[in-house]
């Protein structure tokens, strides 16, 4: 059975940091590509960042420079640290294996960058 655990969320003034982790639970890291999506309030959910099962990466243009996603085999987790949050990266964050069309998604994690 597949689970995808997010956790990390919270409020954060802009300029900020906040580091998301995703446990995963019955998935290999070495079969799928591991992504975070987000979805704000009144827009569709977009892919924020993916890291492939050879460990290349890749990140929206609206967060290049800003965010990183790693993975930990060990602890069997996907991270995003995401640094100088701005208000438009409010969000609820979701950590995803295999695309946006695979079954496999968490439950999601609110990020909120306000002052």
């Amino acid at each position: 059975q597949v689970q995808l655990v997010e956790s990390g969320g919270g409020l954060v003034q802009p300029g900020g940091s906040l580091r998301l982790s995703c446990a995963a639970s019955g998935i290999s890291f070495t079969i799928y590509a591991m992504n975070w999506y987000r979805q704000a309030p009144g827009k569709e959910r977009e892919l924020v960042a993916t890291i492939t099962p050879s460990g290349s990466t890749n990140y929206a243009d609206s967060v290049k420079g800003r965010f990183t996603i790693s993975r930990d085999y060990a602890k069997n987790t996907v991270s995003l640290q995401m640094n100088s949050l701005k208000p438009e990266d409010t969000a609820v964050y979701y950590c995803n294996a295999g695309g946006v069309l695979s079954r496999y998604w968490g439950q999601g994690t609110q990020v909120t960058v306000s002052s």
